[in-house]
């Protein structure tokens, strides 16, 4: 999709600039879809299909929850609120803002580390795991709709918002609703070990391929790669539910 609108601009730009008679009419094929991150791990997420494009490219800046269920037990992960915002043109080649390929994979962890996470917050820290993870307002998590300044990679357009129903599925609402996504995992690999692990230290969340059920419009498969932090904070210490900061790419695909 992002290729084809640049070729698309750039065949205008021929023909205007050239006599008609001196056309080149010849076909060509699109400029294919930017390729998906890989780990370079012993495994990666499935390649995307071939009857799929690219949509748009969003960065999410967000938290991650989960519970304790006792002192000592495993994190159980209780879904995620998330704003998102348009990352598209700064794809390298993709637009005058475009940035390097190395500058690209890194806008999560530069948005996590160095703006505030973009939700409102509950004051109180009871049965909560870490005074680090206060968790989200249960009434108002979702701040105004506005674009994301990140200082020296300009001003991101707001795009929507991730959060998880009420039955627990990965929801996105994008672009007014026009992506409009109710998902499922399809598969998961470890982040690289280089990812960033966000502020409190607690490691980056794993890639994830995800599913649209039949009910979603505008994509119908959801890539979240480049994560940096999110990971619990452990219930070492506590029992309770916990929130982690996070951020990461996400593709969004659908049909051509």
């Amino acid at each position: 999709m992002l290729g084809q609108s640049l070729f698309v601009l750039a065949s205008a730009a021929l023909a205007l600039g050239s006599p008609v008679e001196k056309r080149d009419v010849t076909c060509r094929s699109p400029i294919p879809d930017p390729p998906l991150p890989i780990t370079g791990g012993a495994t990666e997420l499935p390649p995307v299909p071939d009857n799929l494009e690219l949509k748009v490219i969003a960065l999410g800046l967000g938290i991650q929850n989960y519970t304790c269920a006792s002192v000592g037990a495993s994190p159980v992960s209780t879904g995620a609120l998330a704003m998102f915002y348009d990352i598209s043109l700064l794809y390298p080649e993709s637009g005058p803002n475009a940035l390097t390929i190395e500058k690209f994979n890194q806008l999560p962890a530069f948005a996590l580390n160095h703006h505030e996470i973009p939700l409102h917050f509950n004051d109180s820290t009871v049965g909560r795991v870490s005074i680090e993870g206060p968790g989200a307002s249960l009434k108002r998590p979702f701040t105004r709709a506005t674009p994301l300044d990140l200082g020296e990679y300009g001003s991101l357009p707001f795009l929507g918002r991730h959060f998880f129903n009420s039955d627990g599925a990965p929801t996105f609402v994008l672009q007014r609703g026009s992506i409009n996504v109710v998902a499922a995992k399809k598969a998961s690999v470890p982040a690289p070990g280089s990812a960033d692990p966000g502020p409190a230290g607690t490691g980056a969340v794993a890639w994830l391929a995800l599913d649209a059920n039949a009910n979603s419009r505008g994509a119908s498969l959801v890539y979240r790669v480049e994560t940096a932090g999110g990971n619990s904070h452990g219930c070492a210490q506590a029992a309770g539910q916990d929130s982690t900061s996070y951020s990461a790419q996400y593709w969004f695909y659908g049909p051509k």
